[in-house]
């Protein structure tokens, strides 16, 4: 230490630029799509962050559910390396396994343990943090020198947050209770109270706009004539889609239509006070005088559906509306009002937040790509054009008394006994956004081995599949890059794509008597 201090007093400017290492703050909402809209309330964060910084137009998630999507986040892995499946403890969402294996490791515990900075998490982490069997609420994940965690899954009022390990309940009086709010005053506690000798990163993870969509009193009658968009996969039969598709009824009922529009409008009306917050945030930070130096990410964990192919409402679903998110980004070095169309994905969040802090990339066994380059405005990088979404259904194991007709292994049935998932809603798709190409493909495990392929350059809206007419070839190599993809890790998750210059196809690997439909759903071996 001795040695380190003396070099630090010849170095004044060494010193200096070790102060003045960027914060970085993280702004995670709960089920907000960006394909119908899910944007458009934000006034306040399209001006603060999307028209002073970066808006990523093809931002996704390598799974459409809160507790796989958020361990994406926090480890820069994609499902198959951190093992988190679903929102259950048995599909490791915060169990003592994930706890054990992936938690030690996350970005925020690099950051404070390798790079010293204070960490701060307030609000949603994972849907069973806080279970007895993993600990309670008394279980801090290392990494976080501030904890302020909502027990379980969103609510608005009547939860349980663990402060630093310690219990604290709250009620439902607006003013000291309403969930989104008290986050942000918690945040501005923080920016105030803080050590002003080491840069921070804060992660603030809003209920909004996720169910049961309370909305603070003000804002209540707002976006009153709003409607959940008509477009054309809306209300529509899913004719040539996996089983789970078909069984939705169509055309909806009156009363399913009137819920998924409800549902819609009081979705935007919650994340009014997800605006209020970032204008707080971005005041409280300029202020400080710390805005300068501080990048703002803003993102959800995954989309949402209201409607399409007639599923009334939820996410798990493989297309572009459960998968695509926004993605805003603001700080220091990046040029206002732009937008990048290059093929992002969350596991590139924790890379791109560790490599603005300085750490070595090629310490970590993380999957994603760091942004910084693209947040920059570098000149000639070289991007990937593809990535991998992979799910594993939940079912239930019995049958739901409110729809008899239904048999076991199915869930979420509601409203009308329409099912949300399946276990046979496990899939695993490519993702591929290329020069000459914009194409999922995408296989199930499921009885049928079914096969679904979109050209989203003629049928954006993925209503027809093309897995029947497509060229074989291509089907091949997409079924032969999806197995390189299930088994990736780390560097193997960044090689070409089936249509990048640098592509190896060696179809010898393609074991002749399995055919193109070998595969291997790694979730089932967990």
């Amino acid at each position: 230490g001795l040695a380190l201090a003396a070099l630090l007093v010849l170095s004044p400017a060494g010193a200096a630029r070790q102060a003045r290492r960027p914060n970085v703050v993280l702004i995670l909402t709960d089920d907000q799509d960006v394909c119908l809209g899910g944007m458009t309330p934000l006034k306040k964060t399209n001006a603060l962050i999307a028209q002073m910084g970066i808006t990523f137009l093809n931002a996704y998630v390598p799974s459409a559910l809160c507790c796989p999507s958020r361990a994406s986040i926090l480890t820069g892995k994609y499902p198959h390396n951190h093992h988190v499946v679903n929102n259950t403890l048995e599909g490791n969402c915060s169990s003592k396994l994930w706890q054990k294996i992936q938690e030690p490791y996350t970005f925020p515990a690099l950051l404070k343990a390798m790079c010293g900075y204070q960490t701060f998490f307030a609000g949603k982490y994972l849907n069973e943090y806080g279970a007895e069997d993993a600990g309670g609420v008394g279980h801090v994940p290392p990494g976080w020198s501030f904890w302020y965690a909502l027990e379980k899954n969103s609510k608005y009022y009547n939860y349980t947050l663990s402060v630093n390990g310690k219990a604290r309940r709250h009620g439902e009086n607006y003013s000291v209770d309403y969930l989104t709010d008290v986050l942000a005053n918690m945040s501005l506690d923080f920016l105030e109270y803080k050590s002003n000798f080491e840069p921070f990163f804060m992660m603030i993870s809003t209920p909004a706009p996720h169910s049961p969509w309370t909305a603070a009193p003000q804002y209540t009658k707002s976006f009153q004539n709003v409607s959940a968009p008509r477009n054309s996969n809306f209300n529509i039969h899913g004719k040539n889609k996996h089983w789970l598709i078909r069984q939705a009824k169509t055309p909806m009922t009156n009363s399913s239509i009137q819920f998924l529009d409800d549902a819609y409008r009081k979705r935007w009306q919650t994340l009014l006070s997800v605006d209020d917050l970032v204008e707080k945030l971005v005041k409280k930070l300029e202020l400080n005088g710390e805005l300068e130096n501080t990048y703002i990410f803003y993102t959800s964990d995954n989309g949402y559906h209201t409607g399409q192919f007639s599923l009334p409402i939820d996410k798990r679903q493989l297309y572009e509306f459960d998968i695509k998110v926004p993605l805003l980004v603001r700080g220091p070095g990046i040029k206002p009002n732009q937008t990048n169309k290059m093929l992002v994905a969350n596991i590139d969040l924790g890379p791109t937040i560790l490599d603005i802090a300085g750490y070595d990339l090629n310490k970590t066994q993380m999957d994603g790509m760091s942004l910084l380059p693209l947040l920059r405005g570098d000149k000639n990088v070289t991007w990937r054009s593809d990535f991998l979404v992979e799910y594993q259904g939940e079912g239930y194991n019995g049958s739901d008394p409110t729809c008899p007709g239904l048999g076991p292994g199915v869930t979420h049935c509601f409203p009308d006994c329409v099912c949300e998932d399946s276990y046979n809603n496990t899939y695993a798709c490519v993702r591929t956004l290329s020069a000459s190409w914009d194409l999922q493909y995408c296989e199930f495990d499921d009885r049928e081995v079914f096969v679904e392929v979109y050209n989203l350059t003629a049928d954006p809206h993925q209503i027809n599949n093309i897995a029947k007419t497509i060229d074989q070839e291509i089907l091949e190599k997409m079924n032969y890059r999806l197995m390189m993809l299930q088994s990736c890790s780390g560097a193997t998750c960044r090689t070409p794509g089936v249509f990048d210059p640098g592509y190896r196809f060696d179809p010898r690997l393609m074991f002749s008597n399995h055919g193109v439909r070998a595969r291997r759903f790694s979730a089932r071996s967990l």
